[in-house]
């Protein structure tokens, strides 16, 4: 099978850190295609950027010319999925509803690591409309903007070690990485706390390829049906844009497909 990750920000060297670990989370045979949109933010910090970002994934993924059987959107606590579940035929996976499913698996509550404070009461509402705040006993924010993660992966990993610390206090026995940018540092902070650290990445990939193998998708009866037929002025965006993306913003990431087990 073949899935799609979409980093949901415009910084390539953070696609190439979640394609690595997607592939890594990857069964042998699954391919592992990572990309960002052609436009927005270089990171999303807020509302108004989550909501530019939700814009150019759904633009990214209208005009994509490529077959998938899986999307697993990499932003975390971020809209916009439910549209790509209108949109596309194949499941649409996020990583904030991923890794909180899994982490219940786990244990009794569990808790979330984000990057700055303002992140936390959006991440919040997202499990509220998921159903999944009643067992999360905390949501913490590290001080760390999310192009900082790239800065010192050691001071990164301290400081998310620390502030998980804080969430295992609140009673989490279970800590979530609550950002695409934290993806591939589980291994070190479950080492260092010596509690199951579940990234939001790997979980979806691992769900979306049982998702695929059960042969189920999502439901179109009713909430998610695509939508209507109507005209839309200058959708999709980067079809208006020359050349293809908008001035000044970096290109796109080429697609890099990776077989896992290779």
């Amino acid at each position: 099978m073949r899935i799609l990750v979409m980093n949901p920000n415009t910084t390539a060297s953070m696609t190439a850190s979640i394609r690595a670990t997607a592939t890594a989370a990857a069964a042998p045979g699954t391919e592992i295609i990572a990309t960002e949109p052609l436009w927005g933010p270089e990171s999303i910090e807020g509302h108004f950027e989550g909501y530019l970002s939700a814009a150019a994934v759904l633009d990214r993924l209208a005009t994509l010319d490529l077959a998938f059987d899986a999307l697993v959107m990499a932003g975390f606590g971020e809209p916009g999925r439910e549209g790509a579940q209108e949109l596309l035929d194949v499941p649409v996976l996020d990583i904030t509803e991923s890794a909180a499913q899994m982490a219940m698996m786990l244990g009794h509550a569990y808790g979330i690591v984000t990057t700055l404070d303002r992140a936390v009461p959006q991440i919040q509402d997202r499990l509220l409309t998921a159903g999944l705040l009643q067992r999360c006993a905390a949501v913490r924010g590290t001080g760390l903007g999310v192009l900082e993660l790239e800065e010192d992966a050691e001071r990164t990993v301290e400081v998310i070690i620390e502030t998980a610390r804080d969430a295992v206090r609140a009673g989490a026995e279970v800590i979530c990485l609550g950002c695409g940018g934290m993806a591939g540092l589980q291994e070190k902070v479950a080492a260092a706390l010596g509690v199951p650290v579940v990234d939001g990445v790997a979980a979806a990939v691992k769900f979306a390829e049982a998702v695929v193998g059960l042969g189920l998708t999502t439901s179109a009866g009713r909430s998610f049906a695509p939508p209507r037929p109507k005209v839309i002025g200058s959708w999709p965006l980067s079809a208006h844009l020359s050349p293809g993306r908008a001035q000044g913003s970096p290109r796109p990431t080429e697609f890099s497909a990776q077989t896992s087990g290779i």
